[in-house]
């Protein structure tokens, strides 16, 4: 049966709310050890012990609720291959639906305790392997918040339709609507702004071409100012989530452009931003935050869980106006190729 990707939003917002009550539930009863214990290593990523918490629920709920009414491509981070044919038997040709998810993303400062992690999912109309980020027609992220936090906010979109959120009080057992509000300033001056350094690897030549953007955006710096702030949120649906809500007003995540870079020096390129990192960014767009490739370019980033993605998001038009240009020229001085 063909099943437009809209109406599967009362099912993953349930899959959301499962997976974010027993991840909740493993980090109180778990030690931050025990939660950090590498499972398994993946070409793109390292499997936690947390990871495995929504992994197996992930599948269970998909089999037993959606694809007993179509057949669905899941796709996702933990599985074997990256993807699996739901129900068991069907073929992917049958397939109506692509749906990808990231069951954990910030599993590093979750499993220490540090800062909440997110659920992403993104759906789409199966186009084969063809299917894009820009194919996505639903979004919806939900925070999985640390054991001392009690509230936990939902995000969803419909692609044409605008951007919605609730916010979920874990003492109450209630929800309550949650204004989205992206920044409407026309600087990054004293506000968040950043490119993303996370790891080892090529921190100092990023961190040179966040430096050289804010000069070029802000000039000189005085004595004694900040005259701008970031935040390193290890998580990249964190990240859109602090532009969605108007906390960041910039944000560049640049890695994958480091690579030629790195293997003139003799040193490999470590971990980077795949496509279900990026599968709820429609959320963003849909409130007018502006997300592209750091050439401007709208993300054509295919459904799978191998590519590595750069990405840029602008709060707003002025904010693009004034880093933009920046960004592009901080990138040629350090002999980065868009």
């Amino acid at each position: 049966m063909d099943v437009n990707p809209a109406d599967t939003l009362p099912f993953i917002r349930r899959l959301h709310e499962r997976i974010r009550d027993a991840v909740i539930a493993a980090c109180e009863g778990q030690a931050v050890e025990d939660l950090a214990t590498i499972a398994h290593d993946e070409e793109g990523d390292t499997i936690y012990a947390v990871d495995l918490v929504s992994e197996q629920l992930l599948i269970e709920a998909v089999t037993s609720e959606l694809a007993t009414e179509t057949v669905v491509v899941l796709v996702a981070e933990g599985i074997e291959g990256g993807q699996i044919v739901l129900p068991a038997g069907a073929e992917a040709s049958a397939a109506t639906l692509r749906i990808i998810v990231d069951p954990i993303d910030g599993t590093r400062g979750l499993m220490y305790q540090k800062r909440p992690a997110w659920i992403l999912t993104g759906v789409a109309r199966e186009r084969g392997p063809e299917t894009a980020l820009a194919d996505i027609e639903l979004a919806v992220m939900t925070e999985i918040p640390l054991v001392k936090q009690h509230q936990s906010d939902m995000l969803w979109a419909i692609r044409g339709e605008g951007a919605h959120a609730e916010r979920y009080d874990r003492i109450r057992k209630q929800t309550q609507p949650l204004t989205l509000r992206p920044s409407t300033a026309t600087s990054i001056g004293h506000g968040f702004a950043q490119v993303s350094r996370f790891f080892p690897g090529a921190r100092a030549d990023l961190a040179a071409i966040d430096d050289a953007i804010c000069r070029h955006a802000l000039g000189p710096i005085q004595p004694g100012k900040a005259q701008c702030f970031e935040d390193q949120y290890i998580c990249s649906g964190g990240q859109l989530y602090e532009v969605i809500i108007g906390h960041d007003r910039f944000v560049a995540d640049l890695r994958p452009l480091m690579e030629p870079l790195l293997a003139k020096r003799g040193i490999q390129l470590g971990i980077c931003c795949h496509p279900y990192d990026l599968c709820t960014e429609l959320i963003a767009r849909e409130m007018g935050v502006i997300v592209c490739s750091p050439d401007g370019k709208p993300l054509d980033a295919l459904l799978d869980v191998d590519a590595d993605v750069a990405w840029v998001a602008y709060a707003n038009a002025a904010i693009r106006a004034q880093i933009e240009p920046a960004l592009h020229q901080a990138l040629q001085d350090a002999g980065v190729s868009l």
